[in-house]
Order: structure tokens, then C-alpha cells, then sequence
């Protein structure tokens, strides 16, 4: 048996890593366009910023990290430029920058400033990816480390509602998004912003997020292309579903007034969960490589989203969930206990992290005062 060391993304079908990253940009291409057409000065300048930044960035690491040693000779820039870049740069070192620049640029409000936008990428591209040793081998989702260092240090200067052709937002709700209006349990106006607007993308909220429809297009179109992996989409998304459904109930045996199938959905369409989902989680890189841990990864991911959106200060908690669970990726690869057959001890493992997250969500709320309705 001949053991080939390669870095990630592991493919186990007939395909090539190129092949994959172009399927991204294929299936990103709806909401990137629809951005363009609802905010086209925004989603311009921070798309140009954040792809001459991050694959400028690329380019410069190849470089710096194959360097010609210094042999006591004169060399030319030519010779040195060739040595570095000639065999060990390719499309890949593009495409790959560029997709995170295109969801970076999707996940940071419209409204943006150009120093945040500027910062983030490369915050994002350097310390969410070149500092791991580049293409492969990162840890962390680079758009996601991007825009939560952009929020988390200039959050207060994002300018949430940017007015648009595209919808008239209500009165009642200037400058905040469907999430932050129910942060804190100020469940009166959550009918503010019916379904129909979160599906169609009628709200506020960053350039790629609030299009439903287009990342469901994406969606449908790396499953065919088989270019993510559908369990990591299913647990996430019906993970979240069921916790979310059962903070609905406890809310309701406090307020006749929620309707619990309505907060699961309203909460399933607001902010980044669709999103995160289909284009962020699901990088092959910073996931599982089997089945069941994959599986498992997503439950993760939906608990810390759901948790942080209850119980946090914070309204959103995407960005996060990926980053945790990024970081819970390892411990679910270990050699010890990963395989790809699901045994009954996985199973036993998948059904706490429903079971138990959903209690405490339970207890919480019914009990615990969290939400004074």
C-alpha cells in the first residue's frame, strides 16, 4: 500500500480541487449579481478591495515563502522571480483567495466602511489563512475571521440600512435587522418583516445574506455538482430547525401570542443561517472528512448559533458557530473514533446533541427568566 501525503481538500470521487473551487464561484455568482443589482456602488468597491487585497496577498506569501537562498551569487529579478513563482503558483492560488474575497465581500453590510472592508480582508486572508501555511492547510474559515475582526472592532460604525429601490424598510424598524429587532425578547414586532420579505430579501442586512432565493440556487447546484457535502447543510439547518422550534414552544407557554412555528422559520430566514450553511460551513478544507463527523459538525455549528442568538448579547452567532466549529473539526477527525460507519455510539452522540441542547433550551427559557415576555 502506498501512503500519499496531500494537504486538504481530501476528494474521494474523480475530481480536482479546481474543478471544486470553480463550481463555488459558479454557484455564487446568482447572489453576487443580485447584490450588484440592489447596491451596485457598495457591492463594487468592496468586491475590488477585498479581491486585490486578499489575491494580492496570496501572491506576495507564495513569493516570501519560496525565496531563493542566498548562495553567494548575483542573481537577477528574473531568476529570483521564476524560482519563486515558477510550478508553485497556479490557478488554484487564485481561485481560492477570490472565493473568499466574493463571500467576505457577501457577509459585511452594505453600508461598510472602506477601512473596515479594508482590514477585514486582510485580517481574514493573513491570520485565517496564511499564517497556517496557505492554501490547504487553515483551520479557520478566512471570510469568516475577516468579518467578525471588521464587526467586532467597528461594529458600531456599520451602517446597517443603506437605502435601496429594492424595498422601503418599516418605520418601526430604521437601522435594524429582523434579528436585532427580537433580540432580548421584543417578540411584538416580529411580524415587521413577514416571511415572504426574509425569503425574497426585502430586509436589511449584508450584501449576500438577505437573498434567499439566489443561495438556494447555489445550493441545488453544488449538490448536483456534488461540490459540498449535503450533510453537512441537512444537520445544520435541521438542527437549528428543532432547537429553534423548541425555544418557540417554551416561548409560548409564556406568551399565547408567539407562534413557535413562525419564530423556527422567521429565525431560519433572518441573518446568515442559509448562508453559512451552504457557503461557508461546507468548505472542505475547514470540515470533517467523514460522514458521521460531518454530521455531527453541522449539529455543532447549529447549537452555538442557536445558543448565541438566545442567550448571547449578540443577535446573529453564525460567524461564530462556523468558527467553533471549525475548530471542533479536529477533535471529531481524530484517528481514535473517526471512521466513516456509523456506530451505534455515533448514533447514541447525534441524538444528545439534540436532546440535551434542547433541554437546556427548555429550561431556560420556561424557567430560567431568560426572556421576560
Amino acid at each position: 500500500m502506498t501512503i500519499v501525503k496531500e494537504t486538504a481538500p481530501h476528494l474521494r470521487r474523480k475530481a480536482t480541487v479546481t474543478r471544486m473551487m470553480a463550481d463555488v464561484l459558479i454557484a455564487l455568482a446568482p447572489t453576487l449579481i443580485f447584490a450588484f443589482v440592489v447596491y451596485p456602488v457598495q457591492a463594487a468597491i468592496n468586491l475590488v478591495i477585498s479581491l486585490f487585497i486578499m489575491i494580492g496577498a496570496e501572491f506576495v506569501y507564495v513569493g516570501l515563502r519560496n525565496m531563493m537562498p542566498k548562495d553567494g551569487q548575483k542573481h537577477s529579478f528574473k531568476e529570483k522571480f521564476e524560482y519563486s513563482y515558477k510550478g508553485k503558483y497556479s490557478i488554484n492560488n487564485v481561485l481560492t483567495p477570490a472565493i473568499t474575497a466574493v463571500i467576505f465581500t457577501l457577509v459585511i453590510p452594505p453600508g461598510a466602511p472602506i477601512y473596515a472592508v479594508i482590514i477585514g480582508a486582510l485580517v481574514g486572508i493573513i491570520f485565517g489563512k496564511l499564517v497556517f501555511g496557505g492554501l490547504g492547510s487553515n483551520i479557520f474559515n478566512p471570510a469568516a475571521v475577516g468579518m467578525l475582526f471588521a464587526k467586532l472592532c467597528f461594529g458600531s460604525q456599520y451602517i446597517t440600512y443603506v437605502p435601496t429601490w429594492f424595498y422601503q424598510i418599516p418605520d418601526v424598524a430604521v437601522g435594524a435587522t429582523p434579528l436585532a429587532m427580537i433580540n432580548g425578547g421584543a417578540f411584538s414586532h416580529i411580524t415587521e418583516y413577514p416571511l415572504l420579505d426574509l425569503f425574497i430579501g426585502r430586509i436589511p442586512g449584508t450584501l449576500g445574506e438577505v437573498y434567499k432565493i439566489t443561495i438556494l440556487i447555489g445550493l441545488v447546484y453544488l449538490l448536483i455538482r456534488r461540490s459540498i457535502d449535503w450533510r453537512i447543510v441537512v444537520s445544520y439547518l435541521g438542527t437549528f430547525l428543532v432547537l429553534m422550534l423548541v425555544a418557540g414552544l417554551s416561548i409560548y407557554g409564556l406568551d399565547k401570542n408567539v407562534n413557535p412555528l413562525y419564530f423556527a422559520v422567521y429565525n431560519l430566514l433572518s441573518g446568515g443561517v442559509l448562508f453559512g450553511a451552504v457557503f461557508m460551513l461546507t468548505d472542505p478544507v475547514t470540515s470533517p472528512i467523514n460522514s458521521p463527523s460531518r454530521i455531527m459538525f453541522g449539529m455543532v455549528a447549529a447549537i452555538v448559533t442557536v445558543f448565541i442568538r438566545l442567550f448571547a448579547a449578540l443577535p446573529e452567532g453564525v460567524g461564530f458557530s462556523i468558527l467553533i466549529a471549525n475548530m471542533v473539526a479536529c477533535v471529531l477527525d481524530h484517528y481514535e473514533w473517526s471512521s466513516s460507519r456509523y456506530s451505534w455510539k455515533k448514533l447514541l452522540g447525534m441524538g444528545l446533541l439534540v436532546v440535551i441542547p434542547a433541554l437546556v433550551t427548555f429550561l431556560a427559557i420556561y424557567f430560567g427568566g431568560v426572556y421576560n415576555v
